[in-house]
């Protein structure tokens, strides 16, 4: 029950906020609002959507608050169901934004129309008519429209202390689910407010964005492993509800990609293609041609995150022919 509407105290001053989420698997986004004063703080703003922006007006009516009250926008990463309705509402109410850095290329690649990688790593990855079908059905998107909500932040967040009216947030940088992804910890209320960093019963994706880095899958794992060198702190996830111990999950993590890893290595068949097809998604261990195309590029990606960590483990060769990369022991 965790997506129902309405504002939850998760901690002295903390309440969380579900908002909906289109035709989503992840079926809502957990915003925070922070009281600060005389006004909020918001971690995540939720998708600039109709029914989110009144079920938000809604729920901060309840905390006798309105849009006006935002003073601040601090985002854990640039995808449009944490960053787009900050946006929007800025545009009104004058509330600045706060991201990460390192999500900085990858905004300017968005803006500026530039194309994105994933037709190109599609074929390197062996699936050729794939990235067919995938420049068949973006033909038919509006970039324009779909950009609509994107702009640049007020400012870009590095590794430092927010001070807010009575309390202190830490920003720390967590690539791997995107390049610029981080978390805000208040170490007075021992609450990690994770985004999709931790989440308390699924993994997140792994170098889905438009400009991906060379070993998504790496920068994923040595987070989480900077993550669980903090205090072990109350999870306040972005999907999914609230739970006692972030050390807890990051455990379980760690543990599921080493798996996931020996698994891989074991299946290897050449491409990632091809390898992705030979292994279960899910937890209900779905065949790769059951998924959806969205879902299958998704799989793709994951699988050649974890064959790369495996060269460069030292597991795995990898070689590019005919210009698609192959892998074998």
């Amino acid at each position: 029950m965790w997506s129902e509407p309405g504002a939850f105290e998760v901690a002295p001053g903390v309440h969380r906020i579900p908002l909906p989420l289109p035709n989503d698997g992840l079926r809502a986004v957990n915003v925070y609002a922070i009281e600060d004063g005389d006004g909020l703080v918001l971690i995540d703003s939720g998708w600039a959507l109709d029914e989110a922006r009144d079920q938000l007006e809604a729920a901060l009516g309840t905390l006798d608050k309105g849009f006006e009250d935002i003073k601040r926008f601090l985002i854990t990463h640039v995808h449009r169901d944490h960053f787009t309705m900050a946006v929007s509402l800025r545009r009104t109410f004058g509330s600045r934004i706060g991201l990460g850095l390192g999500e900085q290329p990858s905004l300017r690649h968005m803006l500026h129309g530039q194309d994105d990688q994933h037709v190109a790593d599609l074929r390197k990855w062996g699936a050729g008519e794939l990235a067919e079908t995938w420049i068949k059905i973006m033909h038919h998107v509006d970039r324009g429209d779909a950009l609509r909500d994107y702009e640049e932040p007020d400012e870009w967040l590095v590794r430092s202390t927010v001070g807010l009216e009575h309390r202190d947030l830490e920003v720390i940088p967590t690539p791997g689910h995107t390049r610029g992804h981080v978390v805000f910890v208040d170490h007075t209320a021992k609450v990690l407010f994770s985004g999709d960093h931790v989440l308390p019963h699924i993994t997140p994706s792994i170098g889905f964005e438009p400009l991906r880095p060379e070993l998504p899958l790496g920068d994923y794992m040595t987070s989480l492993r900077l993550t669980r060198e903090l205090p072990d702190l109350k999870l306040l996830p972005a999907h999914g509800e609230v739970t006692d111990s972030s050390h807890a999950r990051v455990d379980e993590l760690l543990q599921f990609h080493e798996q996931r890893l020996e698994e891989i290595g074991k299946a290897v068949a050449g491409s990632a293609f091809e390898t992705a097809r030979k292994i279960g998604w899910t937890r209900r261990q779905r065949r790769f041609d059951d998924l959806d195309m969205f879902n299958q590029v998704l799989a793709i990606g994951e699988t050649a995150a974890h064959l790369d960590v495996l060269v460069e483990r030292g597991e795995l060769t990898r070689v590019l022919n005919a210009g698609v990369l192959e892998y074998q022991l």
